[in-house]
């Protein structure tokens, strides 16, 4: 396994998608503190009217479920657009400062996957 490897470039390679795993992680709870402006923004959408109460109650963990969830429609919002579960004019007027934070953690959680995929190909195929 990578045995001709330098150790460091091991741990590069093997542990980059485990600490950006844990980026994402910290970065949605960090999300947390935007989500009443979040919750504010899609308030016409019914995807927040059923899960944003029940979720908002139930400390970090659900502050984190619902800011994966809003990440997830605000990022690719055509298919929730499409089943009914997102206001089509509430995507139009979300702020674009909120966007972007989502765009963020999106492109971490994304990138440690590939970085992810590549690193077990790399240990498959050495």
């Amino acid at each position: 396994m990578m045995s001709s490897w330098p150790a460091w470039a091991v741990l590069i390679v093997n542990g980059g998608p485990i600490l950006l795993g844990f980026m994402s992680f910290a970065y949605a709870l960090y999300l947390r503190r935007h989500l009443d402006a979040m919750m504010e923004a899609l308030k016409n959408s019914r995807c927040i009217n059923i899960w944003g109460p029940g979720l908002r109650n139930q400390g970090w963990f659900g502050g984190f479920l619902l800011v994966t969830k809003i990440t997830g429609v605000v990022i690719m919002p055509k298919a929730s657009i499409r089943i009914g579960e997102l206001n089509p004019v509430d995507i139009e007027n979300f702020p674009p400062y909120l966007k972007r934070l989502l765009q963020i953690d999106a492109v971490i959680l994304v990138g440690g996957a590939v970085w992810l995929v590549i690193a077990c190909f790399l240990v498959k195929f050495d």
